[in-house]
């Protein structure tokens, strides 16, 4: 059926259903239904229910100080969001595991060859020919916000506009390049494990991304663009790096040789937590 839905403005009406502010009670009903259908743990969030005045701005709620406490290990890579490990594992002739039976391109991926980012060097996508990758799935229950997985700069960003087909497992298994078509946001991070790339995906009924580097919000009908920054922002390890409206999807990129990768398809992990080491360490 969603094939034939007009996936952008659809999820773009959802969108503006979500940030409606609804009277007190209707408001409180909304969230206590989401709370209890997808099981949301309020005990972690900075506010209750009523600190939030729509369902759009609980979807991206911020957690308590010291509930995700950030692993300082050196050699470490943390998570940079709360999610499921969907697929994880090594990028052969340019391509990543998008699910079983189903790879998809890591250029692609990337932006490189789109013609609404011509500014996309090919390198950027060709880096990481025989590296690793995860690609980690959040659900509407969990933690909206973006975080980076190590200390680092920002050395660029792609901005590429495209559908919003839903990335559940099933969708995975259906739609090929799935993560290659869909909106997205690339950032290519300088770590101490070497370049890498954390792409934001946006899915069905999500649609708006925002980043902390500027004020920008995708699926607003804006080009795609591509840009180095000079200088390179700073950040540390685990700081806010942009939100989703809803779950959807983050993917990591390292180049060859760069880590090992400590977690496993269907496992959950947290914002902070270990989820690769430095390789060799």
């Amino acid at each position: 059926m969603l094939s034939v839905v007009p996936k952008n403005p659809t999820a773009r009406l959802m969108g503006r259903g979500a940030r409606i502010r609804l009277p007190s009670f209707l408001h409180r009903a909304l969230v206590r239904w989401f709370v209890k259908k997808y099981q949301v743990d309020l005990s972690e969030c900075e506010g209750g229910i009523d600190d939030f005045d729509s369902l759009a701005s609980f979807f991206v709620r911020g957690l308590k100080p010291g509930v995700r406490p950030v692993d300082p290990d050196p050699d470490a890579l943390v998570s940079p969001v709360d999610a499921r490990v969907h697929t994880v594992g090594d990028i052969i002739d340019g391509t990543f595991v998008q699910s079983d039976g189903q790879r998809s391109s890591v250029p692609l991926l990337v932006g490189v060859g789109d013609p609404r980012t011509p500014g996309v060097p090919a390198e950027l996508g060709a880096r990481f020919e025989g590296g690793t990758f995860a690609v980690l799935y959040l659900s509407p229950k969990d933690y909206h916000r973006v975080h980076v997985p190590a200390d680092c700069t920002i050395a660029a960003t792609t901005y590429l506009p495209g559908a919003l087909w839903p990335v559940f497992p099933a969708a995975t298994r259906k739609v090929r390049d799935l993560f290659g078509v869909n909106e997205r946001l690339v950032f290519h991070l300088d770590t101490p494990f070497g370049p890498m790339a954390e792409v934001m995906v946006g899915a069905f009924g999500v649609g708006r991304m925002s980043t902390v580097l500027d004020d920008a919000v995708t699926n607003t009908g804006g080009a795609g663009r591509h840009q180095a920054l000079d200088p390179a922002p700073p950040f540390d390890r685990a700081q806010e790096l942009g939100r989703f409206e809803l779950g959807s999807t983050v993917i990591l990129l390292a180049e060859k040789g760069a880590l090992d990768w400590t977690i496993q398809p269907g496992e959950p992990v947290r914002l902070g937590r270990p989820i690769a080491r430095r390789a060799g360490a």
